[in-house]
């Protein structure tokens, strides 16, 4: 009997450390990060689960968050309108489970390059509009549910 005390005591605790956004997250169609970047358009028409560490939040209004991949050097945006949710920007460096749908945006090459200044602008970092030389795709999940965890 003391260890169902202290299961439960275990399980409590656990529920207590997460924040859930939304409705509930479908860990049933978890996808590694990595996968939906290779071929994005196969997840396109359904729902998908991601997890990841939160390595950025919106200080403005707590409208998105950066995930980080199964893949270094890869990122993935989880992004919601402003006021659905609003992320803590003190959820940076926890774990997040997301699901819901992912779109896809084709930019051609000089919107790239206007989004790519964009981010070095604000990452207060140099960048050179003629490097990008191609358009670039971005993906983001639109949540229907989020679970950040320590």
């Amino acid at each position: 009997m003391k260890s169902v005390v202290v299961m439960a005591s275990l399980g409590f605790s656990t529920l207590l450390l997460a924040q859930n956004f939304g409705g509930k997250v479908d860990h049933a169609v978890l996808t590694p990060i990595s996968m939906i970047v290779a071929a994005p358009d196969q997840y396109l028409a359904k729902p998908v689960t991601v997890q990841g560490e939160i390595i950025s939040v919106c200080s403005n209004k707590g409208c998105w968050m950066q995930l980080a991949s199964d893949t270094s050097a890869q990122h993935f945006k989880i992004k919601v309108r402003d006021g659905d949710m609003v992320f803590p920007v003190s959820a940076k460096g926890k774990k997040a489970f997301a699901t819901g749908q992912l779109v896809k945006t084709e930019l051609d090459l000089e919107s790239s390059r206007e989004h790519l200044a964009e981010i070095a602008e604000r990452n207060h970092t140099a960048f050179d509009a003629g490097s990008v030389t191609k358009p670039i795709v971005l993906l983001q999940l639109v949540p229907t549910a989020v679970e950040i965890s320590e």
